[in-house]
């Protein structure tokens, strides 16, 4: 299934990842879009020209990754870096939480995957103590918004109420974006060290709107307002408590779409597929390990037979009265004797 979408860059370090240009990115490739911009490896390589080398030697010290479902493309700053999406089907960032977890685990690295309105929340690491006062349920957030200093008091509502049960799951989705950098500026220290932190947020709060108000209504038009703004603050908090060294991306939706049917094949048909996929009896394709796997058979098999040369050109051309310990013990036996 195909969905309009958009990947936009709001901040990324100095040493430019990302590249500006109008090159559609698969949706099901995302994942790995953000565990190479972080020097992780990927199973397949991406093609995809977006997608510089950057410092190999600093690497960002954060990923922030949030999805936006309800619309195509957000009215963001005009330094942003964006892409257009193709085939926008659902995706997960386990696999990089993963890959942290195998390379960082005694470093306790920060990982938070939170959804607000369907109360589902990830910690990981330090994480718990940082964000031990974020509200995650909806009746956390519904007291949240009560405070002095809620975004109620930092935002223009204009047509949204905050008595009404759409428009308040909307506003608990922004006072995430506020309460986050909020807590993690308290702990700022855990942000200079050299592990790598992620944070994967998924707001699906416009969509509600638009399904209720339709999408020319005046209620759906101040919320892209409110979340452009919210998420240009964010992505500003966050960017500098990293000290610049931060990557923020927005993956805007509008809608993931699955599809109703699943393709099957028979058993009988397994010997037709695989005649007709290799028409040319091609090779098969190599994964990743194969470059390491030979360079370092490659170069053993270079240094043993250098070893070999070096070794029999010294034997060769040894003079056993001056160079062998062996001669020169005989030689002294056979002058006593």
């Amino acid at each position: 299934s195909v969905a309009a979408a958009d990947f936009s860059v709001l901040k990324s370090p100095q040493n430019q990842i990302f590249r500006s240009g109008n090159w559609p990115l698969p949706g099901e490739r995302i994942p790995d879009v953000i565990a190479l911009s972080m020097g992780f490896s990927v199973e397949e390589d991406l093609p995809w020209p977006g997608l510089g080398v950057g410092n190999i030697f600093q690497r960002p010290r954060a990923t922030v990754l949030v999805t936006v479902t309800g619309v195509d493309k957000l009215p963001l700053s005009d330094n942003e870096i964006s892409y257009p999406v193709e085939n926008a089907v659902p995706y997960s960032v386990d696999s990089v939480v993963n890959s942290i977890h195998s390379l960082f685990s005694e470093e306790m690295p920060l990982v938070l995957q939170l959804a607000p309105i369907e109360e589902r929340v990830y910690m990981v690491g330090k994480a718990n103590t940082v964000f031990e006062d974020l509200a995650v349920t909806l009746r956390q957030l519904r007291s949240r918004l009560e405070q002095d200093n809620s975004i109620l008091a930092s935002v223009s509502l204009g047509s949204l109420y905050k008595n009404d049960e759409i428009d308040r799951l909307f506003l608990s989705e922004m006072q995430s974006l506020q309460d986050i950098p909020s807590l993690l500026s308290r702990h700022k220290h855990l942000a200079k060290d050299n592990v790598p932190d992620i944070y994967a947020l998924e707001f699906t709060g416009l969509e509600e709107i638009k399904k209720r108000y339709g999408e020319d209504s005046v209620k759906f038009k101040d919320a892209i307002r409110i979340l452009s703004e919210c998420l240009q603050k964010f992505a500003d908090d966050m960017h500098s408590i990293y000290g610049g060294n931060a990557i923020v991306e927005v993956v805007a939706v509008e809608s993931f779409e699955t599809p109703l049917t699943r393709k099957s094949r028979s058993i009988l048909e397994t010997e037709t597929a695989s005649t007709s996929t290799n028409l040319y009896n091609l090779a098969y394709q190599y994964n990743f390990d194969y470059a390491v796997i030979f360079n370092i058979i490659l170069w053993i098999m270079i240094g043993l037979a250098l070893a070999v040369i070096a070794i029999s050109y010294n034997l060769w051309n040894m003079d056993p009265g001056y160079d062998s310990i062996i001669y020169r013990m005989t030689n002294q036996k056979i002058r006593m004797d």
